[in-house]
């Protein structure tokens, strides 16, 4: 089948032609406020993986999310999934299910407790977990969580997930690493999950040069996590390990970097739907369309997503 562009159409494909400057995907932008940050924390000799910088940090991206959330910075979003995975008693043999459309990091955390991933269809309409999809995967699986995405800076349908995902007593991990900003009816991504997941990676809408944080209202969780992420040492005079720990901490220093990117978090969404606005008029009269924006749902519009 093919299409006959327009007139306008053809002038602004033939304009692309000339480009010569490589535009990168989601690159990392600094607002200013980062070098004061980090010489405060160089100044402070704070450069291990604690002080000032990350708990404020934690206390901040959790005041992003809602009133009675903490925080814990870690290395990754990976390492913040493989945690909450951890905590909510995953192992060998359980079966987890997921958004199928999704980076790998979403999955691989499964692996390295040797569950089993259950892979749950999206929906044309945001690309997100299909909850007619999931309540088919209920029928046929018991999952020990569900690890639900929020794709592309853009809520799932937490008003059809949440519901099924209670009635089967089944633990949410909310997977927010690319949604930080976006809401879905009025409501903050990561906010949704009995555990939500940021990731702070060089390509994201903010970030710490690579990290992640897990949030919860649960502070045995979080206090959990915390414990886990910095090997596990139990509270004593003397090395002591009861349990494998992990080296997962976020260091003081990055969270520097975190909390400044963390100020024009509001302008960098603006500018990014401002981005998205601009691709949708420049390809009017192409045979695509933009990733459509669901009823009640506010992305942080991280990516421009065209269907073809």
């Amino acid at each position: 089948m093919h299409h006959k562009l327009t007139p306008s159409a053809t002038k602004r494909l033939e304009g692309l032609e000339k480009l010569e400057e490589r535009i990168f995907l989601s690159p990392p932008h600094q607002n200013g406020l980062e070098e004061a940050m980090v010489r405060e924390a160089l100044e402070s000799n704070w450069l291990a993986p604690a002080g000032p910088h990350l708990a404020a940090f934690e206390q901040e991206i959790c005041a992003e999310v809602g009133e009675g959330f903490l925080g814990a910075a870690l290395s990754s979003g990976t390492a913040a999934l493989h945690l909450a995975l951890r905590v909510l008693g995953v192992g060998p043999g359980d079966v987890v299910f997921c958004s199928d459309l999704t980076f790998a990091g979403s999955v691989h955390p499964m692996l390295y407790e040797h569950a089993t991933p259950v892979l749950i269809d999206c929906g044309a309409d945001s690309c997100n977990m299909d909850p007619a999809a999931l309540e088919k995967a209920f029928a046929l699986y018991r999952p020990k969580a569900v690890i639900v995405v929020d794709l592309y800076g853009q809520s799932a349908d937490w008003d059809a997930i949440l519901p099924l995902c209670r009635a089967h007593g089944v633990p949410v991990i909310e997977d927010a690493a690319e949604a930080l900003g976006a809401k879905y009816k009025g409501r903050p991504c990561g906010s949704f999950g009995d555990i939500g997941v940021f990731s702070f990676n060089g390509n994201k809408i903010i970030t710490t040069s690579g990290g992640g944080m897990a949030v919860s209202r649960r502070a045995d969780w979080i206090e959990k996590i915390r414990f886990l992420a910095s090997q596990a040492k139990e509270p004593a005079p003397y090395y002591l390990h009861k349990e494998l720990g992990f080296n997962y901490r976020m260091s003081n220093v990055c969270a520097g970097i975190g909390r400044a990117q963390l100020r024009t978090l509001g302008q960098r969404i603006a500018r990014r739907k401002a981005i998205c606005e601009g691709y949708t008029r420049a390809f009017a009269g192409l045979p695509l369309h933009l990733l459509p924006v669901p009823q009640g749902v506010t992305p942080n519009y991280w990516l421009s997503v065209i269907i073809l």
